[in-house]
């Protein structure tokens, strides 16, 4: 449901995946690069500028699954589907909410990403292969979610109008007071909420609990129900937490692989865009908090994000991201989007499968 704080989850990762054999004392915590080269539909050239790198591999003989896929599969694991809606309808409409203080090149790099979860020209591993995992999902007639997303319409709330610290209650406020002053539609059939606040505005649970979070709008606060995802930028308020691996927290200091630089250059919306990756992964196969989620309870579902959190590629669990790549500026990514950009964004839970996946895949 929510994009919980990697200092907590990194734990829970490793009992995912079984990554916990990590602690042996026979293993190095140094990284190691593998000269492997990327195809590029473009320029073999391009390509010998990337390599692979991986945060150590585990050694593979020692699982407790009977699955072939590694990344966080297990038998324990039973995501069910509670036959409510999923966002098959094309395309999904996503209505952005800038709330505070953002910059031309912040909104950018975010709008860039979300149009490149449509893109198909995006040479691969792409955003939009990526997005083809959320897809599988279904609803009770068999219809998928779409793979088609679109920003509809922004509003920029740059006065704060709600104040400095929000609640997962005055959330709903602010989607009103948007919804009233850009005269968004009421989209019941294909639209959604992304409201994303800048990294000025605190939230309730951010970096303690959560980097992000998703539910739908009450009818006596916004008018009507309609689904909705919350990410804030942590740069300034907590990188370690929820922009990692790009920050790490004081106890990975000297123990892990080291920071990575961002593909983009920007910490915290770097970040930012695996969070609303996230979020817009379980918005769309659990919009009303009623569809594919694993447990019981579904005021604390999980869901096809939190599967996966903290996993980039293969070979990743326990804290430790996966293989991925690195250009020739040092720059870390394992995805491409649309206009050249690149992006680190994290794996999510494949129904097929039944483990973790994304296009930079070398399972």
């Amino acid at each position: 449901m929510s994009s919980p704080a990697t200092t907590y989850l990194f734990f829970f990762l490793t009992i995912l995946s079984f990554s916990f054999f990590y602690i042996s004392s026979s293993l190095q915590h140094s990284s190691t690069v593998n000269s492997l080269t990327i195809p590029s539909p473009s320029s073999t050239a391009v390509a010998a500028e990337i390599e692979v790198i991986n945060p150590k591999l585990p050694p593979r003989s020692l699982t407790l699954t009977t699955s072939k896929k590694y990344e966080g599969s297990s038998d324990l694991i039973h995501l069910r589907y509670h036959m409510g809606p999923v966002l098959s309808s094309s395309p999904i409409n996503i209505y952005l909410i800038w709330y505070g203080h953002w910059t031309r090149p912040h909104k950018s790099l975010i709008r860039d990403f979300l149009n490149s979860i449509s893109d198909d020209k995006s040479p691969s591993p792409s955003v939009s292969q990526w997005w083809r995992t959320a897809s599988l999902y279904t609803d009770q007639t068999g219809a998928n979610v779409s793979r088609s997303v679109l920003i509809a319409g922004e509003y920029s709330d740059s006065s704060y109008s709600h104040g400095n610290h929000l609640t997962r209650l005055t959330i709903q406020d602010v989607i009103a007071s948007a919804a009233r002053s850009a005269s968004f539609p009421v989209d019941h059939k294909n639209g959604m909420y992304l409201v994303l606040t800048s990294h000025d505005v605190t939230m309730q649970d951010f970096c303690r609990a959560v980097c992000g979070f998703h539910y739908f709008t009450f009818p006596s606060m916004v008018g009507y129900t309609m689904p909705y995802a919350w990410v804030g930028q942590s740069g300034k308020q907590c990188p370690e937490v929820c922009a990692y691996p790009f920050a790490l927290p004081g106890y990975m200091g000297h123990g892990g692989p080291g920071e990575l630089r961002p593909p983009n250059g920007e910490t915290g919306v770097d970040g930012m865009v695996s969070v609303i990756g996230h979020e817009l992964a379980e918005v769309v196969s659990n919009p009303l908090i009623n569809a594919w989620y694993a447990g019981e309870d579904p005021t604390a579902p999980t869901e096809i994000g939190d599967l996966c959190e903290g996993l980039y590629g293969s070979g990743g669990g326990g804290g430790y991201i996966g293989q991925v790549m690195r250009d020739r500026e040092g720059k870390t990514f394992n995805m491409n989007g649309k206009g050249g950009r690149k992006f680190l964004v994290q794996w999510i839970w494949n129904p097929n499968l039944k483990a973790c996946s994304g296009p930079n895949s070398v399972d």
